[in-house]
């Protein structure tokens, strides 16, 4: 069946039954015709839903600029709400609270107060209640009002406003505290600045009284960094049920067997069911059928941290597949290893629609030169003489979270209007995310239009490889592009193949300055957006789908992201001690659920890897900013869309099973006649 030419530059070729490649420019265009183109709070667990849309507007709820008419804030407001989430009980407003006697007494003896607390999860408890501390706003002034400090979060609320004026903070979202001076605000002689993770600062200032007393600078600091305090994350405390269980979201032998494995190529081993081959891998691994375990030990010792090459995914058609490692360690003397020579030349026999292997290495080559020097380096072509190797000159994590840095300086708390092109241009931020699309792209053409086998690397293989063996398979199987697949595949090749998720965000750690740091899983996920905005129609979540998940990235309210690789987390017991991510958002469907979906099944997305079609994701980096945010609620918008999708779709099949009826009917009048026959009614809304 023909095939339409890709969008970013590689040639795509005839062949492929039923697979199609769809450009970027085709995917608003007809999303119907399946054809390419050549160019709630009603819900058990509404309360939370409510709660992440808020996160999304988190300090905004009610800061707009006095040039705002009341009505437009009213409004906003109760789209934004958050609802108490338990029942009043005890006298205490249904808090679990270890708050000392005095902040008991304050909540009992001010009624302003007890308006001003905090709403709790199961298991949250309240550490710190101050009154009169002072929130300076950088885009309304200063906010007065009763600051909670809880094992989660941080929350200010003001009723003297009308909505009340509200921050929430996830305790798990702040990089560094500190303290800071503070004039002209009265009696609060003290400040906080608070830097967060999520791209926003906060300030505070209070009284020296309520410092002296109740010690808001030292407390804050415990909660925020658990793990630097020998504190427990929040994660393992949160109580809340849900009615899916996300932890079964992900099971890798229904994973391969959905990609047809095992065959007679590729069998799944359990070598690694002791993480001793490689403890940063998980227990089930893909590798060629041929090879035997004592060659795949040597293999792991050839390769950095033990990571050796297996096998992401499969064409269900051309056998072709994406395999993920680390780096050879050849070193500056050219070390070889025969094993490991033979491994790779079986990978690519595996696949007989090919006698070449693609090796992309996600480096600089300069870069990888140095880490030859170091012991590490990549594979020559002498030594695997049927394979190619192809740099596609990402930069690194340092060089990574510095572009972040730069990027939250121009966006928060003030924007440049008159240099708003240029310094987001300063920063680098899209051009490494094209970077990263081009690479993707061009491992995607290689498996569907070249029929070739790829091998992806960097140096340990947990960060770059990750973004671009996620993003390829993304393109070509759609499957992931469903919300149950995309969490599968962030499960599958972030974290049981071992991104540090740990160590990149710094969960509970209060070492900001820490060179391990860095947005990889950020990009991945800005990456994934550009895609939709490409092929608007192509994916069944939405953006708040996507917003959600980076902000349990860092709230630590869920295990999902918890610690570095899969033994890890057995070892703490994740699964059995905390609540999934996706049992959140499982619960839920239609929050995250993207009206304009249309199942691009079999068909190959090849989005456009140029700066002239990437944009910067305003509605993540830049929504703290209220004169930045769409004066109309866009996620309302698409429930309401979603809801009028599903009434049309329930009338087009009440039609259809009325005309199936009516032509049975009239078959039978007409008796056994050869020249009518009833003709099916296919209709899609």
């Amino acid at each position: 069946m023909e095939r339409a030419a890709a969008a970013a530059g590689p040639a795509v070729e005839g062949g492929g039954v039923n697979r199609r490649a769809v450009r970027a420019a085709s995917a608003a265009a007809g999303a119907g015709s399946r054809q390419p183109s050549t160019e709630a709070l009603d819900s058990p667990t509404g309360s939370h839903v409510e709660w992440c849309k808020q996160l999304i507007a988190a300090t905004i709820s009610s800061q707009i600029s006095g040039s705002v008419p009341s009505e437009g804030m009213s409004r906003d407001y109760r789209v934004y709400r958050r609802p108490v989430i338990r029942e009043i009980q005890d006298g205490h407003n249904g808090y679990h609270s270890e708050a000392e006697p005095d902040q008991v007494a304050l909540r009992d003896g001010n009624k302003l107060a007890q308006m001003e607390e905090a709403p709790l999860f199961p298991g949250e408890s309240i550490k710190v209640i101050a009154k009169d501390v002072m929130y300076i706003c950088p885009f309304m002034g200063a906010v007065s009002g009763t600051l909670t400090v809880t094992d989660f979060r941080m929350y200010i609320k003001s009723v003297e406003r009308d909505p009340p004026f509200v921050v929430d903070v996830p305790l798990g979202v702040i990089s560094r505290v500190e303290k800071i001076g503070v004039q002209s605000h009265g009696d609060n002689s003290c400040g906080i600045e608070i830097v967060c993770k999520d791209m926003r600062n906060l300030r505070l200032a209070y009284k020296q009284e309520e410092q002296n007393r109740l010690e808001i600078f030292e407390n804050l600091v415990t909660r925020a960094f658990p793990v630097s305090n020998g504190l427990p994350l929040f994660a393992f405390s949160y109580k809340e049920k849900f009615a899916v269980n996300g932890w079964k979201v992900y099971d890798p032998i229904v994973e391969y067997k959905r990609q047809g494995l095992p065959n007679e190529s590729w069998k799944i081993s359990k070598i690694n069911s002791t993480y001793e081959l490689c403890d940063t891998y998980p227990a089930i691994l893909v590798v060629p059928t041929s090879v035997k375990d004592d060659d795949l030990s040597k293999v792991a010792a050839f390769r950095a941290k033990g990571r050796v090459p297996v096998l992401s995914w499969i064409h269900p058609e051309s056998q072709a597949t994406i395999t993920r490692c680390s780096q050879p360690s050849v070193g500056p003397n050219d070390k070889r290893c025969k094993e490991d020579e033979k491994y790779l030349q079986t990978i690519m026999d595996a696949n007989a629609q090919s006698h070449k292997l693609i090796i992309f290495d996600a480096r600089q080559n300069s870069v990888a030169d140095t880490n030859k020097a170091k012991g590490g380096g990549y594979e020559s072509e002498s030594a695997y003489p049927n394979a190619e190797l192809v740099f596609l000159e990402i930069h690194n994590i340092h060089v990574m979270r510095e572009s972040l840095r730069k990027l939250k300086e121009i966006v928060y708390p003030t924007i440049d209007e008159t240099r708003w092109l240029s310094n987001v241009d300063s920063t680098h931020w899209l051009e490494y995310i094209r970077m990263l699309l081009a690479g993707a792209v061009r491992i995607a053409d290689k498996i569907e239009s070249g029929k070739t086998s790829v091998v992806v690397h960097c140096s340990d293989g947990w960060d770059r490889t990750a973004q671009l063996t996620a993003l390829a398979m993304l393109m070509l199987d759609s499957y992931y592009r469903t919300i149950k697949g995309f969490e599968v595949l962030i499960e599958k090749e972030w974290i049981s193949f071992g991104h540090r998720f740990a160590m990149r965000v710094g969960h509970g750690d209060d070492d900001h300055a820490d060179a391990d740091r860095s947005p990889i899983f950020l990009q991945f996920i800005d990456c994934v957006w550009q895609m939709t905005k490409q092929f608007p129609a192509a994916f069944e979540f939405n953006e708040l789908f996507l917003i959600t998940i980076l902000d349990h990235l860092y709230s630590c309210l869920f295990g999902t992201f918890l610690c570095n690789c899969e033994k890890e987390r057995l070892k703490e017991e994740v699964s059995t001690k905390t609540v999934s991510l996706w049992s959140y958002i499982n619960s839920q469907l239609d929050e995250f659920t993207n009206p304009f979906y249309v199942n691009y099944e079999n068909h190959v997305l090849y989005p456009v890897a140029s700066l002239n079609h990437l944009e910067l994701w305003v509605n993540y980096y830049v929504r703290w900013n209220p004169r930045m945010r769409p004066q109309v609620p866009i996620h309302q918008n698409l429930k309401e869309l979603l809801a009028i999708r599903t009434e049309l779709q329930k009338k087009v099949e009440d039609l259809q099973r009325e005309a199936a009826t009516r032509s049975i009917s009239s078959s039978s009048d007409r008796g056994s006649s050869p020249s009518h026959s009833a003709t099916p009614v296919h209709t899609s809304v």
